[in-house]
């Protein structure tokens, strides 16, 4: 299957996963608003898309605010693999 590029995305408390996919999902159209025919961003924009839209958000952010409580930095990369929004997620 064929898996699309990786999007890093770091949450923090004042700004969950659910808002930080959203704004590079913004960043991302006005990027490809901008340069028209790309096919890196279009890719990258129905990442963001799929993630946003398939994505138990909730109990995501429920998995990973322990360890923001605790000081520690958390990673996500973020792709599709076979048009299936995947995610990995570090505790750094």
């Amino acid at each position: 299957m064929k898996r699309s590029a990786v999007i890093e995305i770091e949450p923090e408390l004042a700004a969950c996963i659910e808002t930080k996919a959203k704004q590079e999902y913004h960043r991302t159209l006005r990027e490809l608003l901008k340069k028209g025919e790309d096919d890196r961003l279009k890719d990258r924009l129905e990442t963001l898309r799929l993630f946003l839209e398939g994505t138990d958000l909730k109990g995501l952010r429920e998995k990973y605010e322990v360890y923001l409580t605790q000081g520690k930095r958390v990673r996500f990369h973020i792709y599709l693999d076979g048009g299936i929004p995947e995610y990995e997620m570090k505790v750094l």
